[in-house]
């Protein structure tokens, strides 16, 4: 698991809890929050590093000021018990999570509450509360999502310096598989010249049928703007000698990058997802792990 705790600045939050906006097309989810900003993994692609999200010093992760207080208050008062999304901005499980637990003071509400819950992470760290999912999970929805660009933990190391390397988030999912989790995987980004490897993508896929996975997601590419293209761009100047050029050359300014051979990998990982039974569609991911849940109000009365 992670290690390493240290002193956390917290900042002043308004409001946790927020609706989405897009439906519940993207797993489900009803509603998002973020416990933490900032993120210290240090994966060089991310997305969350763009000016447009205002984090400033993004790899210092930062709490918020009475994150469970408001929380409680906001998930006491709505009507729709739907799932709540954690860390789609930042990776709620980062090293800080060990000292300050919001994130399990969260998990314990949500459960307290009768919400369900969707994760995405790139730690093992959220092994340690699984029994809080396995209680969320006994009358609500769980689905865990944990990112996995890569088959080879060499290669993580590199993309993804500060958290656990990719053998062992395949060791979380398969704990929790076998936990009765519904849990899998997003491979996103692929990185072009990088990621993209045919032989990769395989690997990737048969692992991920061998640790459990239910499901893996992917665009087959990654974004570039602004700040985050500019960071991106320097790791790849430090890892990836002469890369950054192929990239200016390929995509210019360019927001989507979609991998070259985008429909041919596409058709090797559907033809190999199928072959082992792992999910893909959204729709049939969603349909795979939401449940009949009754409400709690009427399940207290009984």
């Amino acid at each position: 698991m992670d290690v390493g705790a240290e002193y956390m600045e917290f900042v002043k939050a308004k409001t946790i809890l927020t609706k989405v906006k897009y439906g519940s097309e993207w797993y489900g989810v009803d509603y998002n929050m973020n416990l933490y900003r900032g993120c210290p993994h240090g994966c060089i692609y991310c997305d969350s590093r763009s000016n447009c999200y205002h984090i400033d010093h993004f790899d210092i992760p930062k709490g918020k000021e009475n994150a469970l207080l408001l929380l409680e208050s906001e998930l006491s008062k709505k009507k729709d018990h739907g799932v709540v999304g954690i860390g789609s901005m930042s990776d709620t499980y980062n090293p800080c999570e060990l000292q300050y637990e919001q994130t399990r003071g969260a998990l314990k509400l949500l459960s307290k509450y009768n919400y369900g819950v969707s994760i995405d992470t790139k730690s093992d760290l959220i092994l340690r509360d699984l029994d809080l999912l396995k209680e969320i999970n006994a009358k609500n929805n769980v689905i865990i999502k944990f990112t996995i660009t890569t088959p080879k933990d060499e290669l993580s190391k590199i993309i993804e310096p500060h958290v656990c390397v990719s053998s062992k988030r395949l060791e979380a999912i398969k704990i929790l598989s076998d936990n009765g989790i519904f849990t899998g995987i997003m491979m996103n980004p692929v990185l072009p010249f990088i990621t993209d490897k045919e032989e990769d993508i395989k690997e990737l896929v048969r692992l991920a049928h061998e640790s459990g996975a239910k499901f893996i997601q992917t665009f087959m590419g990654m974004t570039l703007r602004e700040n985050q293209r500019d960071y991106y761009y320097e790791m790849l100047d430090k890892h990836f000698k002469g890369l950054k050029e192929k990239y200016r050359k390929y995509y210019g300014e360019r927001y989507n990058c979609a991998v070259p051979n985008y429909k041919t990998l596409y058709k090797v990982f559907t033809e190999e997802c199928d072959k082992y039974g792992i999910l893909y569609n959204m729709k049939e991911i969603i349909k795979a792990y939401k449940k009949e849940i009754k409400d709690h109000e009427q399940i207290s009365l009984f």
